[in-house]
């Protein structure tokens, strides 16, 4: 794997790893901060659940950590058949490798809820779909990039910030993290 650009590596408390870029590093109050993208594809895996309204519609259920224990296999061995390496790395799962193109049919729209902000709209691409004991999954890809803010520290691991963290210091760097992204799409 050939990196391009400066990179950092967040840790969990399970002792995972996450190797990021650095896409942009700013100093606020005296605190270095930097916003990292994640140098492996962010992926989560769905279970189809019918609902109970109608028994032909099914709706998709994040799954949850001990039953992606049970399926990671599975996972694993699916997509590698695409030439993905599947890994449980630290805050998300990641797939290494060449993501297949983008087809149409392949996209799903999610609502979610963000706090106080209404409900937005999120693109994923589908990756593979399986089944685990009678049990259908399927595995997507953001087709966004998934953004991190961390602290950085000299002589210290870089510290993800916690959601109120980010909270109080977010209308402080966003202007810095919007220049840059305008910047970007020049």
């Amino acid at each position: 794997m050939e990196l391009e650009g400066p990179t950092i590596t967040l840790s969990d408390e399970t002792g995972r790893s996450l190797l990021c870029y650095i896409e942009l590093s700013v100093e606020v109050e005296g605190k270095e901060y930097a916003l990292v993208n994640p140098v492996d594809y962010p992926v989560d895996v769905f279970g189809w659940v019918e609902t109970d309204e109608d028994e032909d519609e099914e709706t998709l259920v994040p799954v949850e950590d001990a039953e992606l224990s049970e399926i990671f296999a599975t996972a694993q061995a699916v997509l590698s058949e695409q030439n993905l390496k599947l890994k449980r790395t630290a805050l998300s799962l990641t797939v290494e490798g060449d993501l297949p193109e983008v087809q149409e049919d392949d996209i799903l729209v999610l609502e979610v809820e963000e706090t106080g902000m209404g409900k937005e709209q999120e693109e994923y691409q589908l990756l593979a779909t399986f089944f685990h004991e009678e049990q259908e999954y399927s595995v997507y890809t953001p087709l966004d990039p998934v953004l991190f803010v961390v602290r950085l520290k000299d002589g210290e691991k870089p510290q993800l910030l916690s959601p109120e963290e980010f909270q109080a210091i977010q209308p402080k760097l966003q202007p810095y993290f919007e220049e840059h992204l305008f910047e970007e799409l020049e």
